[in-house]
């Protein structure tokens, strides 16, 4: 096999390691799924193309020449956002009396689950594009939470974990009809106060 200059470079260890995307590509791959995180909230996951490269300032062509496939999009959509609310619960227990940050991060990920519209239906859809998805939630967002769940261990029940937290909130975070996101909020918030241990002689 002859390889190209490019291609010569990234032989390393006896393999052919993937070539990095270019600077302006990776630049091009950052705005466009920035463009679709905020069209996705306003217009849903079946949004224009158009609209999510006119708002990110690039060609159709380069959409589909990174994204080929509208799922590809919505993962890489949803791996960041991921990684964000990740960042989140780290930043927050660092900064935060601990049933503070708690509280904090539910609002924060009640935003993130109600603002997606038409996500739910597409991660059941049965397309790969989404294969990888629950075990990057489940390796990164689930310790994320359970660390939060740690800091205030001593004020909360025991028996509710990070999973189930997750699972709660993603419930709460269905829409209701003539209702708008504050309302799964507002209910996220009366969850996340129930979590608390109440006082001895104070009836369940």
């Amino acid at each position: 096999m002859d390889l190209n200059e490019a291609d010569t470079a990234a032989v390393a260890d006896g393999g052919l390691r993937p070539r990095p995307k270019r600077a302006d590509a990776q630049r091009n791959v950052v705005a466009l799924v920035d463009a679709a995180k905020s069209v996705f909230a306003k217009a849903g996951v079946d949004a224009p193309a158009k609209e999510i490269t006119d708002l990110a300032g690039v060609g159709v062509g380069t959409l589909y020449r990174h994204f080929p496939k509208r799922s590809d999009l919505v993962a890489a959509v949803l791996e960041k956002e991921i990684d964000a609310c990740v960042d989140l619960a780290d930043e927050l227990r660092n900064s935060h009396h601990p049933a503070a940050a708690l509280r904090e991060w539910v609002q924060r990920y009640t935003e993130f689950v109600g603002a997606k519209r038409g996500l739910a239906s597409a991660l059941h859809s049965g397309d790969p594009a989404f294969d990888a998805l629950a075990d990057h939630f489940a390796n990164r967002l689930e310790p994320a939470v359970a660390s939060l769940l740690a800091a205030g261990a001593d004020d909360l029940r025991a028996d509710v974990g990070a999973t189930e937290l997750l699972h709660a909130v993603a419930l709460l975070c269905q829409r209701v009809p003539g209702r708008e996101l504050d309302y799964n909020q507002r209910l996220a918030g009366v969850f996340v106060d129930g979590l608390y241990r109440r006082p001895e002689g104070v009836a369940e």
